[in-house]
């Protein structure tokens, strides 16, 4: 998965001849500095492009973009409109380099992927920002990173993502281990399997879970993730910052042999993980086929519409995983880049980025993480609040529909420190303007992997070498 999962077709309101160029991406020269439309300003509405909201139908995205008109209400140069691109991150992104290329100026505020800001930076599709609008300390660090090509910034960080180990609290008791003996951020791969060793000893016969854990394996971009969290494990890079290609085939295997401790199936993995993407592993963790889970952080609230939230919990994931999310940016070309550059500050502001955590996004501020009862810490927009859970107060966390009960303020208070620490610590998947390429690459070479009862290590890595070599060299 691109950062955030990418759940069913959304509903459209596609301005109709953006959408008919699906090329990809042409490599241009990358913008130096600021657009020569950066300071006007024509008509409005501002036109932001996103894809679909995990939070649901009049989402969290829908809302702040509603509270910003509230708050500009008597002017209509600033109002805003957010449009959902239809389909899954790749078709997503294929919709916008069309958009874009074609020279439009009817989306001023693109939502990035993450691992796409260099390929838009090396276009000169979307603009540079001025150093002014983001020097902030608030922002994680590494979070912050990823709006960066060549020693610019190119966007906000808008919502992060980071990979977090759940684990079934209920069963974990049932099998006999206590609660000093249960996870914590502090966990190795290897106290992950040796608990797994010891899941249905406790429980009566044919009651206990299928296998230990389940992650996404399907041969997508969450294959991808899995495998970098891996290789950041076994402290394996591929590339440098600028997207020069720095692996070697003996890297490369080291990388592969933590890949597939880690989803040895004979011992710990759900089968089924094969051809699992985030839902379907949500579906096997709730019905209790396994007890631990890789999954992103919307996973936390997702599963309130299921499981009552004490039987269920979230830590780090061991090792260290890697970064998703979205960054938004101005398109090069948009003519209301002056009031689009303001509601990017709005959006990413620490009052909006409490929303998103509240919602079931990971903030990207550090101040998001902090209690609210603490002097100085934002709340959430009080009307956004309201119109996603109505009747809720404003200083609490938003329930999901459906659920017993909204987690309690301890519950919530360690899924939220969890999410922090796992950010704090994440690691970036290779910066590249190549990195279509490069996650084709790789997913095609490691699949295999997967179904090959003896895999050659030695002739995986030779192999996965020349074809990363000739991802990041754009052929």
């Amino acid at each position: 998965m691109s950062g955030t999962p990418t759940r069913h077709p959304a509903r459209t309101r596609v301005l109709g001849c953006l959408l008919l160029t699906l090329s990809a991406a042409c490599t241009g020269s990358g913008a130096d500095g600021p657009s020569p439309t950066a300071g006007t300003q024509a008509p409005g509405p501002i036109i932001v492009a996103s894809g679909l909201d995990v939070t649901g139908s009049g989402g969290v995205r829908q809302q702040l973009i509603a509270e910003w008109n509230r708050q500009h209400k008597n002017d209509p140069d600033l109002r805003a409109q957010i449009v959902e691109l239809p389909g899954g991150a790749d078709q997503q992104r294929s919709q916008l380099l069309g958009a874009l290329q074609s020279g439009s100026a009817a989306y001023d505020i693109v939502n990035l992927d993450v691992t796409w800001i260099p390929e838009f930076a090396e276009a000169g599709l979307i603009q540079a920002l001025p150093d002014s609008d983001t020097d902030d300390p608030d922002v994680i660090p590494e979070v912050l990173s990823t709006t960066r090509w060549k020693s610019r910034t190119y966007a906000l960080p808008f919502n992060t993502d980071v990979g977090l180990l759940y684990y079934r609290k209920d069963l974990i008791e049932q099998s006999g281990i206590n609660e000093n003996r249960q996870p914590t951020g502090d966990w190795s791969w290897q106290n992950l399997y040796d608990s797994i060793a010891t899941l249905g000893s406790g429980q009566p016969e044919g009651d206990d879970p299928e296998k230990g854990w389940t992650t996404q394996l399907a041969p997508y971009e969450g294959l991808t993730v899995n495998v970098m969290d891996a290789f950041a494990a076994a402290d394996v890079r591929i590339a440098s910052a600028d997207g020069t290609y720095t692996a070697t085939p003996d890297t490369l295997k080291d990388g592969l042999q933590e890949f597939l401790t880690h989803v040895d199936d004979n011992r710990t993995l759900l089968p089924r993980a094969l051809t699992s993407n985030e839902d379907a592993t949500l579906d096997d963790f709730a019905e209790g086929r396994v007890v631990y889970m890789r999954n992103w952080p919307y996973a936390f609230g997702a599963l309130q519409s299921r499981l009552a939230p004490d039987r269920y919990a979230a830590v780090p994931l061991p090792g260290r995983s890697v970064l998703g999310g979205q960054n938004l940016a101005v398109s090069a070309a948009s003519p209301r880049s002056a009031a689009a550059r303001k509601l990017l500050a709005f959006l990413t502001g620490p009052r909006s980025e409490r929303c998103l955590l509240d919602a079931g996004f990971a903030a990207t501020r550090l101040s998001s993480y902090t209690a609210e009862k603490t002097t100085g810490a934002p709340a959430c927009w009080e009307a956004v609040t309201e119109a996603l859970r109505p009747g809720t107060a404003s200083a609490d966390p938003v329930p999901r529909e459906g659920s017993a009960r909204a987690p309690s303020a301890r519950e919530r208070s360690e899924y939220i420190g969890s999410v922090r620490r796992a950010l704090e610590e994440a690691v970036q998947r290779p910066r590249t303007p190549y990195y279509g390429a490069f996650t084709r690459a790789l997913q095609s070479a490691v699949y295999g992997l997967l179904t090959d009862e003896s895999p050659d290590l030695d002739e995986a890595a030779e192999r996965l070498h020349e074809a990363l070599k000739e991802a990041f060299a754009g052929r």
